[in-house]
């Protein structure tokens, strides 16, 4: 102990010869003039230096006087308006600096002298500085308001033992100095410097304005009397509010934490001055908590109080005063509401704990603000902020569960709160004002959210009751349903924005094909804003999570109304519902939540109703009397003598002949809008599997048929809703993909469509669903495609008259054979028949042989001779062999016959595109000429799979009608003909011999001259001197032209050649390799001049040199100077 006194003392010596060094001077120059106070002030600025090294425990209670002394020196003798505001800044810094050591052994003399100093100084009537006019600036003030800080602000037990003093003495002290401010004498002292510190609180000085905010707290919450606070009140307030507001700052959010401190004045002043214990004590108002209280009801109140409140500066609390300060508190607490949607965390944080400091301690005196208050938190429990949320929740559920005066009272004002803003929400949708509809339904989401278990957090039961109750039998969803669906209309948006396409439907294996696919976002009518829209969703998937199975009745109601019709308070009524099961079931179907975030299985009650649900919905496809087609939906026309409220954003249009004084036509109203009616029915059937999962499966033979009923609709919106649908369901049900789902349950859908196209009950769409679910299957379709054929071929003899439907059928056909080849390719199966391309004819490079052989050619070779002779009627072997031959030969050759006929049985492919072939022909000659090109495509697609015994009996018997379609009047169907042909001349070019050269190619000529003949005329033309082709590639004519170069292509490389027939093609295509025809036509010709060249190059060099320059006179009839063929032509030489 000894050695630390010791080192203590010494360190106390050291400290006083720094201090001395300074203090000296100082003192001994404390007479201000102009040439001491640039001295003064760097001695002042070294102190200050020295006083913030040391710490403040260091500084003892000998050292503080004598640093003291010169500094109260200089204020003394010189006039306050002679000290430079620099002088006085630095002696108020060190005066700071010393009370934080001082403020426990200082005389309260030398406290009050200090405090009135630099509330003087705070407030400029120091000296004759007021009388001057004169004002400190703000580095001063800043300076006096920190001192005036160390001089009030309460210390801590633990300072008190670091200074080796006993806890209790930082208590002690405290009462000391506030016994002594609420004195009689300190009274007008401590009233004028609240007023000073209260005018420099809206100071553009921040550091000034946060230190004087501080300063503030401290007077009200320690040195003001508590009759002297309802005094104050008003003052208090209303700067406070200024401050909040920033009105003194201009434009734009005052800063965060001036706006957190502020809140913390208001809060203080605001339960000390009315709160419910002070104004119970004095009278104002009563607690009623037992059958006593209720005795005295009838005595005035004013006589239960204590007459304590009649002191100087005092106001006493009574009911009338009572009622006038609520109300102007009233008023000041609801301009804090901008606060809400403040930038800064602080501010609103603040605003948080304001309201819920406010709200649990003024439940009887301020009534009127409770629901006020609470909207507050309701809004900040919602905050972006996790900080801010957080708080705000658990200051919420801390009110509504912890036991207290304002508990059942908070609870009442909450569910009258929801239950006035769900009331208000049509009046705020046919105003269309997003942002109060905003706010409204973020209210009541806030309130409900209280209801729930996520995050661990302690769920407030009435809540839940409530909701329940307000949703359930008992809770008038008659009265206020239909209110709120009159206004909540939707409107099918023009461009559905979505990142999948119709396209995708065929690539069920790419892998960059993303699993999860949204929902289209619906657009109501009365609403513009985004974040509105996510409100309302969010709003009743918050009244589901909270009422649960008790809101169940209210899904019904809305379902029940949504069944009714497709007018739009059906529509409106099925997406409430929705959203409703969405909430009760814990699940939802946006972007980004694909499966449920319910922890424990839904309960038997749920399960029965969303099986009930998703089993109705689907029998609204049932309903033949549907209508899709946007032009004959229906309007409501009416007379020229009603009159109606048109909401208009943006410009008006003028009439055509700008005739301004024409009045508008009204714009008709959709009674009807099936097209959004069944989107939403889609939603409620994704839900319903959801809630369901995995035990969905059986409800599968009943929404299969819708989902992809809609899938091939027309409207983009209800196909991508069919899509996402199909989607959700694959994923809630633990389906690999969508591929897997529908393969799993293909008889269901089967059944469906052969349901569904019946004398009694057609649907056109039908044949567009097995088409699509074909599509999406893939390859594993052809297990069961067996089924799919027999079922179309008895709807063709049964419809055949019915060319939409026989369209409709076939395209189903031609799905199948696209899958067909698809596996057909993948794994190859070997043909009976296995001819390869039949061999070019051999091209004679020279002619030795010939010139060897010329000679010779009257030599007779003895052995041939002999061989040839003939001898007559004469056996040429012996007698009675060819007997035993003929005897023996059928013994030999029937097993070679039995084994040359032996030929592998057809694979199941190969047996289902034989049945389709074979069934297919008779269409051929179909009055339509689409369902000819179809036939035309199915027969062109079975080629590759069909072994060539199977194929080419068909084909023969065909081939007539086949050459009538290539005279066809449609050219779509000449070129589906003419890809049949390529198809043939590429697989059986041996069987196409004759066919190609004798048949084809004369209709091709012919072909070719009245298309060239017509293009003469055609407005489609390119407009130079060739006139070859048209500029379109979407033309008949262009496509025609592209479908004979292929096929003659194909015939060039796999069918032999035809030496004047080949010549004929050689010259007849030539104008296509000009410059000026189409690029896709020009591509097409160098393909077939280059494998031409591979048969008979010596024949395409004549034709193409003959054409592009004078070779020869002979050929001159060959040259075309109109046609620029160098290019394509020097391309199809190099590749010889």
């Amino acid at each position: 102990m000894s050695s630390e006194a010791s080192a203590e003392e010494s360190t106390n010596q050291a400290n006083f010869k720094k201090f001395k060094a300074i203090c000296v001077p100082l003192l001994a120059t404390s007479r201000l003039s102009k040439n001491n106070v640039g001295s003064i002030t760097a001695l002042l600025t070294e102190l200050n230096r020295l006083l913030n090294e040391i710490s403040s425990e260091h500084l003892t209670s000998n050292l503080i006087p004598y640093i003291f002394l010169p500094l109260s020196t200089i204020l003394q003798r010189n006039p306050s308006a002679e000290i430079p505001d620099q002088v006085l800044e630095k002696v108020l810094v060190a005066f700071g600096r010393l009370a934080e050591s001082w403020w426990w052994t200082c005389e309260v003399k030398v406290w009050e002298q200090m405090f009135m100093l630099c509330g003087a100084v705070i407030g400029g009537i120091e000296g004759k500085v007021a009388s001057k006019g004169k004002s400190r600036d703000d580095e001063t003030k800043e300076a006096a308001a920190r001192c005036l800080l160390a001089l009030t602000r309460p210390r801590s037990p633990e300072e008190a033992q670091r200074r080796n003093l006993l806890p209790a003495e930082a208590k002690d002290r405290l009462l000391e100095l506030q016994e002594h401010t609420n004195s009689e004498r300190f009274m007008p002292i401590i009233g004028q410097s609240v007023d000073s510190v209260l005018a420099t609180t809206e100071s553009q000085h921040i550091p000034l304005q946060r230190i004087s905010l501080e300063v503030m707290f401290f007077f009200i919450d320690i040195y003001l009397p508590d009759h002297l606070i309802p005094s104050v009140l008003p003052g208090v307030v209303s700067k406070m509010i200024k401050v909040c507001l920033g009105v003194s700052g201009g434009k734009g959010w005052a800063n965060g934490e001036v706006i957190a401190r502020a809140l913390k004045v208001m809060e203080i002043i605001v339960i000390k001055a009315i709160g419910d214990e002070v104004c119970i004590q004095s009278g104002a108002v009563r607690r009623f908590s037992d059958l006593e209280d209720l005795v005295n009801l009838h005595e005035p109140m004013e006589d239960l109080a204590k007459d304590d409140n009649t002191k100087t500066y005092g106001t006493r609390r009574t009911q009338s005063w009572l009622r006038g300060t609520a109300t102007q508190l009233h008023i000041a607490i609801n301009s804090l509401t901008t606060l809400v949607s403040h930038p800064t965390p602080s501010a609103i944080l603040a605003l948080a704990h304001f309201s819920g400091a406010v709200l649990g301690s003024t439940s009887l005196t301020l009534p009127q603000t409770q629901p006020l208050l609470l909207s507050f938190l309701l809004s900040l429990s919602l905050s972006d902020y996790p900080s801010v949320l957080s708080e705000s929740r658990r200051l919420l559920i801390d009110l509504l569960t912890r036991p207290s005066d304002a508990q059942l009272a908070l609870q009442q004002t909450l569910m009258v709160n929801l239950g006035d803003n769900l009331s208000a929400l049509p009046r705020l949708l046919s105003t269309q004002a997003d942002a109060q509809v905003s706010h409204a339904a973020g209210l009541i989401e806030a309130v409900c959210r209280l209801a729930s278990t996520r995050n661990s957090q302690t769920p407030v039961p009435a809540v839940s009751k409530g909701v329940g109750k307000l949703l359930g039998p008992t809770g008038g969803i008659e009265k206020w349903g239909w209110s709120l669906l009159s206004v909540l209309e939707f409107v099918e948006p023009p461009i559905v924005v979505t990142h999948t396409s119709g396209a995708q439907l065929t690539l069920e294996n790419n892998p960059d094909l993303e699993e999860w696919i949204s929902f289209p976002e619906l657009v109501f009518k009365n609403i513009s804003s985004h974040n509105t829209r996510e409100a309302l969703e969010k709003m009743f998937q918050a009244l589901g999570s909270a009422g649960r199975d008790n809101c169940l009745f209210a899904v019904e109601w809305f379902t029940n109304v949504g069944r009714s019709g497709t007018s739009p308070s059906s529509v409106a009524a099925l997406w409430c519902a929705g959203k409703l099961l969405e909430g009760i079931a814990d699940i939802s179907i946006v972007e980004g939540r694909m499966t449920t975030t319910s922890d424990c299985r839904p309960s038997g009650r749920l399960e029965k109703h969303a099986r009930a649900l998703a089993r109705t919905v689907a029998e609204i496809w049932d309903k033949p009397d549907f209508d899709f087609t946007a032009s004959k939906q229906a309007t409501v026309n009416e007379d020229d003598s009603s009159f109606s409220v048109q909401y208009q954003k943006g410009l008006v249009p003028l009439h055509e002949s700008l005739k301004i004084g024409n009045a508008q036509s009204k714009v008709p109203v959709k009674s009807h809008q099936p097209i959004i009616h069944r989107a939403l029915c889609l939603q409620l059937i994704a839900v319903a599997a959801g809630v369901v999962q995995a035990r969905f499966s059986s409800l599968f033979i009943h929404i299969l048929y819708p989902i992809l009923h809609s899938l091939v609709s027309s409207v983009s919106f209800l196909s991508s809703t069919a899509l996402a649908t199909l989607n959700f369901v694959t994923i809630v049900t633990s389906h690999a993909s969508p591929a897997n789902l529908l393969l799993s349950n293909f008889d269901y859908v089967l059944d469906s469509v052969s349901r569904r196209l019946t004398q009694r009950w057609l649907d056109i769409d039908a044949t567009k669903v097995l088409s699509v679910m074909i599509r999406l299957v893939g390859a594993d379709v052809v297990e069961k495609a067996g089924d799919v054929v027999e079922e179309c071929f008895d709807r063709l003899d049964e419809f055949h008259g019915y060319g939409l439907i026989v369209d409709g059928l076939i395209e189903v056909l031609i799905e199948v054979l696209k899958v067909v080849e698809l596996e057909a390719r993948t794994k190859p199966s070997p043909k009976t028949d296995t001819s390869a391309s039949p061999p070019l004819d051999p091209r004679k490079s020279n002619l030795d042989d010939f010139f060897a052989c010329l000679p010779h050619r009257f030599e007779e070779d003895t052995t041939q001779q002999d061989n040839a002779t003939d001898f007559g009627p004469a056996p040429r072997e012996a007698w009675g062999q060819k007997d035993l031959a003929e005897e023996e030969r059928p013994d030999d050759d029937g097993p070679v016959e039995a084994i040359q006929n032996d030929e592998p049985p057809p694979t199941p492919v190969q047996a289902l595109t034989t049945q389709i072939v074979s069934r297919s022909m008779y269409f051929l000659t179909h009055d339509s000429p689409v369902i000819r090109a179809r036939i035309l495509n199915v027969l062109a697609l079975s080629v590759p799979v069909l072994p060539e015994s199977a194929l080419l009996p068909s084909i023969h018997s065909a081939w007539p009608f086949i050459l009538n379609r290539l005279r066809d009047s449609e050219t779509f169907v000449c070129s589906a003909a003419a890809g049949l042909v390529e198809e043939l001349a590429t697989h059986v070019g041996d069987f196409m011999f004759r066919r190609i050269w004798d048949d084809v190619w004369p209709i091709f000529r012919s072909l070719l001259r009245a298309l060239e003949v017509g293009d003469a005329t055609n407005a489609l033309t390119r407009r130079d001197k060739t006139r070859i082709g048209t500029e379109s590639a979407y033309t008949h004519s262009h496509r025609l032209y592209r479908s004979i170069l292929k096929t003659m292509t194909a015939a060039v490389k796999s069918v032999s050649q035809h030496e004047v027939s080949f010549w004929q093609v050689l010259v007849a295509f030539r104008r296509f390799l000009a410059s000026q025809a189409h690029e896709d036509l020009q591509d097409n010709a160098t393909k077939l001049y280059t494998q031409a060249g591979k048969s008979n190059p010596d024949a395409v060099w004549l034709v193409l040199t003959s054409t592009t320059s004078e070779t020869d006179p002979v050929m001159r009839f060959m040259s075309e100077s109109q046609w620029d063929i160098i290019g394509n032509a020097e391309r199809v030489l190099k590749a010889l």
